[in-house]
């Protein structure tokens, strides 16, 4: 720090007043009459460091600059406490691709991963050791999964469709992808990423990673699956063809809740090609299941797809306000209507429901046929439950992809009650039954308006009912009894001439968010 100036402006020359200029002599400084930089510090982010401190003995004849160097500490909690790598405390310039380095940056970038680092860094103390190869590790979100001899490689495009192997799988981390392949009939039994073996032979760890299902797909498209999945399928020539090319892998991982991986499996789908082909085009996935729990379908990431179910759930018994949803996994079990039949029979239909599915407007009903001898408050009942079900839902989630603990994320169902003016002649005293279910979806697009989501924001359900009186003694008559889904878009866009959403045109810097991602 003795030798930093920010002051030193100009080259060979005094600057006035700059304390710290090696161009300034004792006579420049009996002129000066402050430092206009008294202190100078190296990266203000470290704990510990020196620092240059300037003044003037005013009271000297004539006045003198003192300099002092010192160590400064700081006092913040959040410090760096040795600088091992000196490049990472400043930002260096990207170097951009040309002709000539295009290639190289390529190979250095083109995994989802890379270091900057240097190799002889390495200060790691904890590093695993080969004796603990075959311990469990505990992960958390996002970390690479690691093998035994690197990490679980999931293959996806870089720069262009082709296939990179040099992806790693993320724990927690849903992935799905496809790139294409460079393949050959001649040379298929010695292209490793066409093997099962190059997807199998590396254990996670301690824990091995099985063959779920296998499926052969022929020449023109036929699927078949194999009755036996432990059989090891390598690539092979076959009259010209190339059979047990593995054109798609999906992994399925389960984890404790301390994160730790204790159990792994794939399922792959093998083809063949002939001596025409140049490539293949490959998909790959990996998902994952929390031990003993079952996987939560979702409608939608993060925004409702059409056409996928409602989903809903129920706030649990003894809390005054939910601090979790009961989600219920089945999908004919959460938002349901009445489910029309054949033969229109109300009570023949008691318990056929069908889902809610975002997006589709649906009516559905059935007729009751009402005697004189029917009693009012079992038929109501009766009513009722045909018209929301066994488990009507408490609430609805305004993402398709809302967790159970994000309850801010759920949207109560609001409920109403109204009456009709038709009359029935059937029971000797008034009784009120209802007859229809009016369930109403309010959405609106959130988000980017180039890519929206389709988000929940309110939802009732409106239980209709009428009077029925009494009827004389051996007639009938039938009531209609319906359910219907009605889904309403109250997104409003700009009105003209008004800013609804102020738009910033401006490029970020590449280290805008330095340290975090």
């Amino acid at each position: 720090v003795a030798k930093l100036c920010v002051c030193d402006l100009l080259v060979a020359q005094c600057d006035v007043n700059c304390c710290c200029d090696p161009d300034c002599s004792a006579a420049d400084f009996s002129l000066f009459t402050t430092c206009s930089v008294p202190i100078v510090t190296g990266d203000n982010r470290l704990c510990s460091q020196k620092a240059a401190i300037y003044s003037l003995d005013v009271e000297a004849n004539p006045p003198e600059r003192i300099f002092k160097l010192i160590d400064q500490v700081n006092p913040s909690v959040f410090c760096i406490h040795a600088t091992n790598y000196k490049e990472a405390l400043s930002f260096s310039s990207p170097q951009m691709p040309t002709s000539e380095n295009f290639d190289q940056l390529l190979k250095e970038f083109e995994s989802a991963t890379f270091s900057a680092e240097p190799d002889s860094w390495n200060m790691n103390t904890d590093a695993q050791s080969p004796s603990d190869a075959n311990e469990t590790y505990r992960y958390e979100y996002g970390v690479p999964i690691q093998t035994v001899d690197a990490f679980l490689r999931l293959p996806s495009p870089v720069v262009s469709s082709w296939c990179s192997d040099t992806n790693p799988a993320g724990f927690l981390v849903n992935q799905a992808t496809k790139c294409i392949r460079s393949v050959s009939v001649e040379k298929c039994g010695n292209i490793q990423a066409v093997s099962m073996l190059f997807y199998i032979n590396s254990s996670i760890l301690a824990v091995n990673i099985t063959v779920q299902s296998v499926v052969v797909q022929s020449l023109n498209g036929m699927w078949t699956l194999l009755n036996r999945s432990d059989v090891l399928r390598l690539p092979m020539i076959l009259d010209e063809v190339c059979i047990n090319i593995v054109l798609g892998v999906s992994y399925h991982i389960t984890y404790t809740d301390a994160g730790e991986i204790i159990e792994a499996a794939a399922s792959f789908v093998l083809g063949a090609i002939n001596k025409e082909a140049l490539s293949i085009q490959q998909s790959f996935e990996i998902s994952f299941t929390q031990v003993n729990t079952k996987p939560v379908p979702l409608s939608g990431n993060p925004g409702y797809v059409v056409g996928l179910p409602v989903r809903a759930g129920f706030r649990p018994q003894g809390y005054p306000f939910p601090v979790e949803i009961l989600f219920n996994t089945n999908k004919y079990g959460q938002l349901t209507i009445l489910q029309s039949t054949s033969n229109q029979d109300c009570l023949a239909a008691q318990g056929a429901r069908t889902p809610v599915l975002f997006g589709y407007n649906m009516v559905s009903g059935c007729k009751l046929r009402i005697t004189a001898a029917m009693k009012c408050q079992p038929l109501t009942q009766t009513l009722l439950d045909l018209l929301k079900g066994q488990t009507f839902p408490e609430y609805v989630a305004s993402f398709g992809n809302s967790r159970a603990q994000d309850v801010l994320d759920w949207v109560p169902i609001t409920h109403f009650q109204t009456s009709e003016q038709r009359i029935y002649n059937t029971f000797q005293s008034s009784c009120q039954i209802p007859i229809s279910l009016e369930i109403e979806v309010k959405w609106t697009k959130y988000g980017s308006l180039v890519n929206p989501q389709a988000r929940i924001v309110n939802v009732t359900a409106t239980i209709t009912s009428t009077t029925l009186k009494q009827l004389p003694s051996g007639r009938e008559r039938t009531i209609p009894i319906t359910s219907s889904v009605v889904f309403t878009d109250i997104s409003s866009p700009a009105e003209p001439g008004y800013k609804a959403w102020p738009t910033i045109n401006v490029k970020l810097p590449f280290d805008f968010f330095f340290p975090f991602v």
